[in-house]
């Protein structure tokens, strides 16, 4: 049956493909600006990642958040007070309810519906079929959101004789990872550098693993979470770095970056590790806590990638060989839309690694869809897709201009001359992207007494609610908080290095 009521009697009404964090957020966002979001969410609770209950949970039980409690917030709501600076699982799927609770969102959710397909309507806007337990419906949208997340297919490299791996606990994706009891007293071997290998590894070494052994195909430089006790997303993801990547050569930024990680972490090799690319940025980063320190107590040893499987026996690229009970990858995931039709699929240039997409939002050939969330990002999420939600609404309510078709042109092409380059991006370089389009990115000159807190203070979901749209009185107070808390910022005076740092950027933006 075509079922046109939800385009033909209300406009207003927009589909919104997920009710996870990135979901959750855009409803927040369209219903305060006039439309009626209606949500699908295959599962039987919204939280998307978070909900333990979901298909599509990566999450494992004891699993805390790698971003502080302030950057794993939206604007509008902090956590409840005894959160812990990284929340677990629980709080974060609590956290994500009573937003939606705030906000009236849980009504507009129809839970254990699937999205089976999203494709150009006859007429105009957008088809849209979804199974509700075996009752198919299909409607009509004149706009559709697609927020189902970047991290739901898991991605295994092919490796010589993995499908004869013969280890009593076999072969698992890091998103099929529940807990460490399984492998105590096991010799398991974690593939891959992500956080979630190193988190996992280091996981299943405190859980009473007779051995952890973990490999990767290129050695990450590892930040701890805590830098002196200021969690390092307060501390790495600031204005002053999205500024100075705008304005520094790369070489530059390249070699300030490794300054700070040295000062604060070291390299790998120190602790027994593998020794990284001298170039951060063709190394890369990870982030845990635990994973150096336990390699340096001879708890996780450290080898090279997987040259092949034979049986039990795992033989790594430095020609040494070893027996395993369990293989677990950490090699990150694959995007996937399997919902999309072909020829959307075509437009959006999609594939396992790619999306073709103006600033990561629109396309110019696909009016009234946007997608929110579809980046690799490194960093803190929360706040990011706060800001692109923002600027979705803002977009389509017209509180800001609509990009025209000849600025989504130009950045689609700029999107797809980085096809086959890294993808992943920092969280900073997209909060302030977003900030800018939405327009809500502050103005530091108007709050002398927070310039300090705004440039090397974290990116918090606040500090883009002093200006523009939606603004908010407390914001300037609230922003100095979430600058201060934990010990990060605690005096609006700069020090010598930070006023030398402003001050080369404001000469190289010039």
């Amino acid at each position: 049956m075509y079922d046109t009521a939800a385009c033909d009697s209300d406009p207003r009404a927009v589909a919104v493909i997920g009710a996870g964090p990135a979901g959750l957020a855009v409803a927040r966002w369209l219903s305060a600006h006039g439309f009626e979001p209606v949500l699908f969410e295959v599962a039987d609770r919204l939280g998307g990642q978070w909900s333990a209950t979901s298909p599509l949970s990566a999450t494992w039980p004891g699993m805390c958040t790698n971003t502080s409690r302030v950057m794993t917030s939206f604007s509008d709501l902090d956590y409840v007070e005894g959160t812990p600076v990284y929340p677990g699982r629980e709080d974060v799927q609590a956290y994500l309810e009573r937003y939606a609770e705030r906000f009236g969102l849980t009504t507009r959710i129809r839970f254990r519906t699937r999205v089976e397909e999203v494709g150009k309507a006859e007429g105009g806007g957008w088809r849209v079929r979804s199974n509700h337990e075996g009752e198919v419906r299909t409607e009509r949208y004149i706009r559709v959101v697609v927020a189902t997340g970047r991290y739901v297919a898991s991605s295994i490299p092919p490796v010589p004789g993995l499908d004869g791996f013969a280890g009593a606990l076999g072969v698992a994706h890091s998103s099929q990872y529940d807990g460490g009891l399984a492998y105590r007293g096991k010799d398991v071997l974690v593939a891959g550098c992500s956080i979630s290998a190193l988190e996992i590894a280091s996981d299943i070494a405190l859980s009473g693993a007779h051995s952890v052994t973990a490999c990767c195909r290129r050695q990450r430089y590892i930040v701890p979470k805590l830098l002196a006790g200021v969690p390092a997303d307060h501390v790495v993801f600031t204005r002053a770095a999205a500024l100075a990547d705008e304005s520094l050569p790369p070489h530059a930024l390249a070699a300030g970056l490794k300054t700070t990680i040295m000062r604060v972490a070291g390299s790998p090799e120190q602790y027994g590790a593998m020794t990284p690319d001298e170039n951060v940025f063709a190394a890369g980063i990870s982030q845990s806590q635990s994973f150096l320190p336990l390699v340096a107590e001879g708890r996780i040893e450290v080898r090279p990638w997987i040259d092949g499987i034979d049986g039990r026996k795992v033989r790594f690229a430095d020609g040494s060989t070893r027996g395993f009970d369990a293989i677990l990858f950490g090699t990150g995931y694959r995007l996937s839309l399997p919902f999309l039709a072909p020829d959307i699929v075509a437009s959006l240039g999609l594939d396992d690694t790619h999306i073709d997409l103006c600033d990561h939002t629109f396309h110019p050939d696909l009016d009234g869809l946007a997608c929110v969330g579809f980046y690799d990002i490194i960093g803190p999420a929360y706040p990011v897709i706060e800001l692109q939600a923002r600027w979705v609404a803002y977009a389509w309510a017209g509180i800001v201009p609509a990009p025209s078709r000849q600025a989504l042109a130009a950045g689609l092409a700029l999107c797809q001359a980085r096809r086959g380059g890294p993808q992943s991006v920092g969280m900073h370089d997209l909060a302030i992207l977003f900030a800018r389009r939405a327009g809500v990115e502050p103005d530091l000159e108007r709050h002398p007494d927070l310039e300090r807190a705004l440039l090397f203070g974290p990116l918090s979901p606040i500090s883009f609610r002093l200006a523009g749209p939606d603004s908010l009185e407390d914001a300037p107070v609230r922003a100095g908080a979430a600058a201060a808390a934990f010990g990060a910022i605690r005096s609006p005076e700069m020090t010598r290095e930070e006023r030398d740092f402003r001050d080369l950027i404001r000469k190289a933006a010039r």
